[in-house]
Parts: structure tokens; C-alpha cells; sequence
């Protein structure tokens, strides 16, 4: 299962410390100009290095096109690209090959095909999402067309979080500072947390936030293709993704029906809701206003500190991780989540038959 989608469909291919990460993508519509550079844009926002409270890897990530767009426009034959891996450095590696690292897929993988790539943990790394931020590019691009936009900012990092909507804050600030929050004094307080867990060997988690706007009443499917649900897969497909809610999602139980229940008027444009604790969808279908949800991401399980483990042989064993790593995934996740969300969305437009 590398593809994801139905009609808009991402095949992702390449692991952590190989030649490089691609993909193709099929059932993208013809003549859509590609935009280079806000492609190169989107790859720089998840690319490591960026920062100082992200991996100190660093990856130039330009994406190479080998198909499927001529003289700068999709042809609607299948896109593929690569973007190639220029910083590798497998022999960080070499010494922990044959242990199995704690709340990694390492263990997983070597039980259901019997050998594994061990080099940053091969096809179940995370920078694997490089592939979903070319395909989200596209998406974006395409969803544009329809007046649709995807933005996602992180709400929260460990203890420290937001406590308003959306609607409280100005998202043109997400891109500001290193954490992507759009509360400046909140960004501040989660990047000197960020920063005291990294100096400790350790990493925190926390959640992303995402908001889609301008989607169309009549996307999903009334029984097992419901639109959250696919978000949700999408979602969880993500690396390091714990948990997925959307609208008032589990602070439901915290609302009577009387309370919660979002109430029909016409604007006299169209029919809208006056609350939107559905989050945009109703009955697995949105109904046009904004859908939003959360992705809760858990702490990076690679720790700059002594773990016990076992190796390959089943021995009890001590692990001392080396090699480079995030110690909050959260302000790189942001794009791979908006990548996801756009891909879902442009999927269903083409499932509803519109280009």
C-alpha cells in the first residue's frame, strides 16, 4: 500500500538514506500550469536544516519532473519526479543495525518481511513525506482553480497550547516564526521549550491544526467513503500521527445535543449553519462551511540518551542512538498535514466529477 487516493493518486517510493525519495502521481488533469516555484516553496517549508529546533540535516530537496508535464503544463499523462538524498550518512547507523529502537517500526517491519532497511529507519521514515508535499504542491494548485485554500498551523507543543479556534488568530503569521503558531508569544514559549528538550537528549509532541475553506456542499460518500474518514486515513498515514479528531471531535461528550446541534438559515446566498461544530461535514458529506480538525502527533521516539531495547536475536541490549533528528516534529509536519488534506480534497472534487 504505497498509493493513496482513488482518482488523484500518490504513489511515494524511496527511503531515508537512498538514492532519494519520489513518486508518481496519477489522475492529475491536463493543461494545469505548474507554478515551479511555489513547488519549490511547499518543499522548502518541510525540508530539513531550516531551523535550529529542526533535524541539522541538510537537503537542498528540488524536485527533478521525468514525466507527465511539457512546456510547463500537466498533461494528464502520470507525473513522476524524484527528489535526490545529497546529505546520507548510512554509517550513523551501522552501530545500532541489529537493535530494535524503542516505539520505531523497526521491530514491525523485521516481523512481517523478515529484513529491513536500518538506516534511518529506511521506508518508515518520515522523510518520506517529501513525496506527499510534491503531490499536495500539485494538489493545491489545482484546488485553487476552485477557490479552495488548505492551511495548517501548530496549536499546540507538549503542555503549552492554544486555546482559541482558528477564527482568533491571524494565520498569515503561521509562516513567521520557526514553530509555524500563529500566536507570536505562544510561538516564542513552544520554540524555548522545544529548545530545552533538544539540549536534554529529549523531544516533545503536540498538535496540528488545519482548516480548509471554500469546499463545495456534496463532497463524500454517505456510508464507508465519508470524507472525514478519508482524512482521517490520510491523517494517520502520516509518521509520528497519533490521533485525528475534526469539528468539536472529543469535546463532545462536553456539549448537550441542544448545545451542539448547528441550525439551518438561508443568507440569502445559499443555506449556511450558524455554529460549525460539525467541522464542514455532515453525514460523511460537507456542506460548505469550513471543515477543520486536529492531528495529534506523538514525541520523536529517538532520544540522544540510553534506552532499553533488545536486538535481533532477541537479546536484552542497550541502545544509544546516533544520527540527526528532529526533537518536535510539529513545525515540519504542518506542510506534510496540508499536503494530505489538499490531496484528499481534489480527490473527492474528481470523485464528484469536478475539474
Amino acid at each position: 500500500m504505497n498509493t493513496f487516493g482513488n482518482i488523484y493518486r500518490l504513489t511515494s517510493f524511496g527511503e531515508s538514506h537512498g538514492t532519494g525519495i519520489g513518486g508518481v502521481i496519477d489522475g492529475c488533469p491536463a493543461g494545469l500550469l505548474v507554478d515551479m516555484a511555489f513547488v519549490r516553496q511547499e518543499l522548502s517549508r518541510r525540508r530539513p536544516g531550516q531551523s535550529a529546533i529542526t533535524t541539522p540535516r541538510r537537503e537542498p530537496d528540488e524536485v527533478e519532473f521525468l514525466s507527465g508535464i511539457y512546456e510547463g503544463r500537466t498533461t494528464g499523462a502520470p507525473i513522476g519526479f524524484i527528489v535526490r538524498n545529497e546529505n546520507r550518512r548510512p554509517s550513523d547507523y551501522e552501530a545500532m543495525k541489529d537493535l530494535f529502537r524503542p516505539s520505531h517500526a523497526d521491530y514491525t517491519y523485521q516481523v512481517k518481511y523478515g529484513i529491513r532497511d536500518p538506516h534511518g529507519g529506511g521506508r518508515a521514515s518520515a522523510r518520506e513525506t517529501v513525496a506527499r508535499c510534491v503531490g499536495g504542491a500539485i494538489a493545491k494548485l489545482l484546488l485553487r482553480r476552485h477557490g479552495i485554500t488548505v492551511r495548517a498551523y501548530t496549536s499546540q507543543v507538549a503542555h503549552i497550547r492554544l486555546e482559541g479556534s482558528y477564527r482568533e488568530y491571524d494565520l498569515d503569521l503561521t509562516e513567521t516564526n520557526a514553530v509555524r503558531c500563529p500566536d507570536p508569544l505562544k510561538a516564542a514559549e513552544m520554540e524555548a521549550l522545544i529548545r530545552e528538550v533538544k539540549a536534554a537528549g529529549d523531544t516533545a509532541g503536540g498538535i496540528v491544526s488545519c482548516v480548509a475553506q471554500g469546499v463545495p456542499a456534496g463532497l463524500g460518500e454517505p456510508v464507508f467513503g465519508k470524507l472525514h474518514a478519508a482524512l482521517g486515513a490520510a491523517m494517520l498515514s502520516i509518521h509520528a500521527v497519533k490521533g485525528f479528531d475534526y469539528g468539536v471531535g472529543f469535546d463532545a461528550p462536553l456539549y448537550r445535543g441542544s448545545e451542539q446541534n448547528d441550525r439551518f438559515f438561508n443568507d440569502g446566498n445559499g443555506i449556511r449553519t450558524r455554529t460549525n461544530f460539525s467541522g464542514g461535514i455532515q453525514g460523511g458529506i460537507s456542506n460548505g462551511e469550513d471543515i477543520y480538525f486536529r492531528v495529534a502527533f506523538k514525541a520523536v521516539p529517538t532520544l540522544l540518551m540510553e534506552q532499553e531495547t533488545v536486538d535481533s536475536d532477541g537479546r536484552n541490549a542497550v541502545l544509544k542512538a546516533r544520527g540527526r533528528h528532529d526533537p518536535c516534529v510539529l513545525p515540519r509536519a504542518v506542510p506534510v498535514v496540508e499536503a494530505m488534506t489538499a490531496i484528499t480534497l481534489l480527490d473527492y472534487l474528481l470523485l464528484a466529477g469536478r475539474q
